[in-house]
C-alpha cells in the first residue's frame, strides 16, 4: 500500500510520518503531483499559518492536485482548515473542498485561553473512521481557529462552544485534532483510515 504525505511549508509533518511507521506503513513525503495522484491514499497534515500555507500550495500547484485527488485523503489540523472555503486567519481563500468558513476563537471569559491547547473529548462520532473509539474519548488539540458544525461534521468537540473536531465529504476526511499526538485513540483513528483506504474504490 502506497501512502503519501503532502510536503509543504508546514510543521509537524514528521510526527505523522513516525506514527504511520509505527503502524507498519512507510509513507512517501512528497510534493510531486504524480506521486500524490498515484498513491493509494494521501495525508495532508501540518501546523502553521493559513495564508503562508496556501501561498506555497498555489506556487507549487499543489492546490490543484489536492482538490483533484480521487483516492482517500486525510487532512490534519491546518490540513482540515485549508480544505475549507475560506479562513479568517489572514483573510485567506482556501481549497474549497468543504463549503465552510474557518473562524477564529473569540474568548468569552478570562479562562478561555487561545490557542486551544491540550486534551479534549470528542462526541457525536460518525463514519468508520471512529470504529473502536468511544463517545467522550480524548484527543490532542493545538489551534486558534476552528471549523463550525455543519452537515459534514463527523465528530464534535466543545471549547468555548461546540465545533467540528472532524469532517467528511466524499473521499475527503479531516480532523482538527492531532491523531499522531493522541496516544491509543489517535493510533486507532489512523489505523481505521488506512483500513478504509485499502477498501476504497476510486
Amino acid at each position: 500500500m502506497e501512502v503519501a504525505i503532502v510536503k509543504y511549508n508546514a510543521g509537524n509533518i514528521f510526527s505523522v510520518e513516525s506514527s504511520l511507521r509505527r503502524l507498519g506503513v512507510t509513507p512517501k513525503l512528497t510534493d510531486v503531483p504524480e506521486q500524490l495522484t498515484q498513491a493509494d491514499c494521501v495525508l495532508f497534515p501540518g501546523q502553521g499559518e493559513a495564508n503562508n500555507a496556501m501561498t506555497y500550495l498555489r506556487q507549487h500547484r499543489l492546490d490543484e492536485v489536492i482538490v483533484s485527488l480521487r483516492q482517500l485523503v486525510l487532512g490534519i489540523c491546518i490540513g482540515q482548515q485549508l480544505m475549507c472555503r475560506h479562513s479568517e486567519e489572514g483573510d485567506t481563500d482556501c481549497l474549497g473542498i468543504f463549503d465552510m468558513d474557518v473562524r477564529k476563537f473569540i474568548p468569552k471569559c478570562h479562562d478561555d485561553k487561545i490557542p486551544a491547547m491540550g486534551w479534549n473529548e470528542i462526541t457525536d462520532l460518525k463514519t468508520p473512521l471512529f470504529s473502536g473509539i468511544r463517545e467522550g474519548d480524548f484527543v490532542y488539540f493545538v489551534h486558534s481557529y476552528h471549523v463550525p458544525l455543519s452537515k459534514h461534521t463527523i465528530a464534535t468537540t466543545d471549547y468555548i462552544h461546540p465545533y467540528s473536531a472532524a469532517i467528511h465529504k466524499d473521499n475527503f476526511y479531516a480532523t482538527q485534532f492531532h491523531p499522531e499526538k493522541s496516544g491509543r485513540v489517535g493510533e486507532t483513528i489512523l489505523s481505521n483510515f488506512l483500513d478504509i483506504a485499502r477498501n476504497y474504490k476510486k
